[in-house]
């Protein structure tokens, strides 16, 4: 056997896997439990406790659900990928559309099989609740209106899933802010994932950087009011990192919004979640603040190889 032919399953199988970290937008995935882990902070800032091997359950299923929604969105999106993205994995015939709507419910079945048994009672319902959203934008609501409310409803339903980690959906309207203002902002910023291709629009953009700012504000607040004063600082010093973070590339998508512009700034945006969730995540200390920021380092090396809109 020659070493060309012995290495040919090897080289389907990395194909294989390349293609499916693409179709989930693999780093992606990793901007998922830092929201769980921010739920579960709020949790325990409000008096609830939490098992860490239940948080942990909880980031792999809000991990699944993220590949479940991201899957299905190329499903839906076939036609338009095949006219401004033909390199992505259905169009390029990689992978079937019937193979991916397999790989996509199924990995939503999975995020709600693995909350149900790490989260119980308060997490399944949650979890349902989530990939029933998530379905609904990917297959109905998706370049529509009400598309952006639904992804932002999405994300505040991941910290939800956190939160709930407590056995129950630890809820106050302090608590409640955060899940609100992160929803927004995501809402903000899938309006202007959504004007990418179309016409070169600056109010998504300006949107998506006030609506940043105000997120860091909200935690700040809230963090402080929680946990005190030095929670609070810590908060306001990782918020003001996120900001700038997701900041600098909407200044030049602003300036000049085109895909070449707009691609990079969603991006960013995208990635600068688990930053603000790190701010939440302040409410019981360093400690959780590093554990969702952690979920950066794969987030932003995977973003060099694969796509992140």
């Amino acid at each position: 056997m020659t070493l060309g032919t012995a290495s040919t399953p090897a080289v389907g199988v990395r194909r294989t896997a390349a293609d499916l970290a693409a179709l989930v937008r693999l780093p992606n995935l990793f901007t998922a439990p830092p929201d769980v882990v921010a739920g579960a902070a709020l949790a325990v800032a409000v008096g609830g406790a939490v098992d860490p091997l239940s948080v942990a359950g909880l980031c792999v299923a809000s991990a699944a659900l993220y590949a479940g929604g991201t899957t299905l969105n190329d499903v839906a999106d076939v036609a338009e990928d095949a006219r401004e993205r033909p390199e992505r994995p259905i169009p390029s015939g990689a992978v079937s559309r019937r193979t991916a709507a397999a790989v996509g419910t199924g990995f939503l079945g999975a995020g709600i099989v693995v909350a149900a048994v790490a989260g119980g009672v308060a997490a399944a319902p949650t979890a349902v609740v989530l990939a029933a959203v998530v379905g609904l934008y990917d297959l109905v609501l998706k370049g529509g209106p009400a598309g952006p409310l639904a992804m932002g409803t999405a994300r505040g339903l991941n910290v939800a899933l956190g939160l709930s980690a407590a056995g129950r959906l630890a809820l106050d309207a302090r608590v409640v802010a955060v899940p609100v203002a992160l929803g927004t902002y995501v809402a903000a910023l899938t309006w202007m994932a959504e004007s990418e291709t179309g016409d070169a629009d600056r109010t998504p953009v300006a949107v998506t950087a006030v609506t940043a700012v105000l997120l860091a504000a909200v935690v700040t607040a809230v963090v402080g009011t929680l946990a005190g004063v030095t929670a609070g600082a810590l908060a306001a010093a990782v918020g003001l990192g996120f900001v700038v973070w997701v900041g600098r590339p909407l200044v030049g998508a602003y300036a000049d919004p085109t895909p070449e512009t707009i691609g990079p700034a969603v991006g960013a945006a995208v990635l600068g979640i688990g930053a603000a969730d790190a701010a939440v995540a302040a409410a019981v200390g360093p400690l959780g603040t590093v554990a969702a920021i952690a979920f950066l380092v794969p987030a932003v090396g995977l973003a060099r190889r694969f796509e992140v809109t």
